[in-house]
């Protein structure tokens, strides 16, 4: 016989699982729709109120109008440290370049007496030899073709009628740009091809801007620069030749390189002019200098 209260009992545990008690119903129930209350809201307003706000009135919403101001704060700081360091630095920048400058011209200016005394050596030298040389008939014939051989190979200076050429790049060339294009410009093949059309015309003595060649000189290319015995070019390009005034201008034209410059005229629109000229002094070749000796036989 069961009593009343372990059935009273067991009705309380079969209850228990089955339903919640009647107090947590309403908390749960106000839980779930205050979530779904959320998600309703989100999905109608998905766009933050105050920027909703500042978009009707046409105006920057406020936390990025503060981003924005604090990039161009950080930004203008940024400018401001180098503008400052480059205010530092530039005193002593110009005292660099200025140094440069000066250590250049003075190299330059040692190198124009040294050429100069080299001249004035080989004057004396030369000198020095017909006294050596005597004045027997071997001796003198000697000294003719030594005098036949000097202006030939640049040991002595020449003066005599010639031409005078005058090149430079093409009129935009050392603008930059994708237009720009290195065949626009003058480059040491160029004034090679010059100089070998020069002494195949008949020139008995060529020299670029001054520095008199030799059969010992170097054209080359060096970067952006061109040197003729590793001393550096300037634009434009003077080129100068002593010959037969009569024949070399024609002669040099039909030769080959010639055609080469007259085709970079025409089509590249480079510079090329030709001058004829009655007197054109040029130096000796300063790099001209005695390498091997031997006792004459008597």
């Amino acid at each position: 016989m069961k009593t009343p209260g372990a059935m009273s009992e067991r009705a309380e545990r079969h209850v228990g699982p089955t339903e919640p008690p009647a107090a947590e119903r309403p908390s749960r129930n106000r839980a779930v729709d205050a979530s779904m209350d959320l998600l309703n809201q989100i999905i109608r307003h998905p766009v933050d109120p105050d920027y909703a706000l500042v978009a009707q009135r046409g105006g920057t919403p406020p936390r990025l109008r503060w981003g924005l101001a604090l990039v161009a704060v950080l930004i203008g700081a940024m400018f401001a440290v180098s503008a400052l360091q480059t205010t530092r630095t530039a005193p002593a920048l110009a005292v660099e370049r200025t140094e440069l400058i000066s250590r250049v011209q003075a190299a330059e200016t040692q190198q124009d007496e040294l050429r100069a005394r080299a001249t004035s050596l080989s004057t004396e030298i030369a000198k020095l030899r017909a006294a050596g040389l005597g004045t027997d008939d071997q001796a003198e014939l000697l000294e003719a073709q030594i005098n036949t051989l000097d202006p030939v190979v640049g040991n002595v200076a020449v003066t005599g009628p010639g031409l005078v050429i005058t090149v430079d790049d093409a009129a935009g060339a050392d603008q930059q740009g994708a237009g720009n294009d290195v065949r626009d410009r003058v480059l040491d093949i160029d004034l090679q091809s010059m100089v070998n059309g020069l002494w195949l015309a008949g020139a008995e003595a060529v020299a670029i801007n001054g520095h008199r060649l030799s059969t010992l000189t170097a054209i080359r290319g060096a970067g952006d620069a061109i040197t003729v015995d590793y001393r550096s070019l300037t634009r434009p390009y003077r080129v100068e030749a002593i010959g037969d005034s009569k024949t070399l201008q024609a002669h040099y034209v039909e030769s080959a390189g010639g055609a080469w410059w007259n085709e970079l005229k025409q089509n590249r629109q480079m510079r090329y002019e030709i001058s004829s000229a009655k007197e054109i002094t040029l130096s000796a070749d300063p790099g001209m200098v005695l390498r091997y000796a031997k006792r004459a036989s008597r």
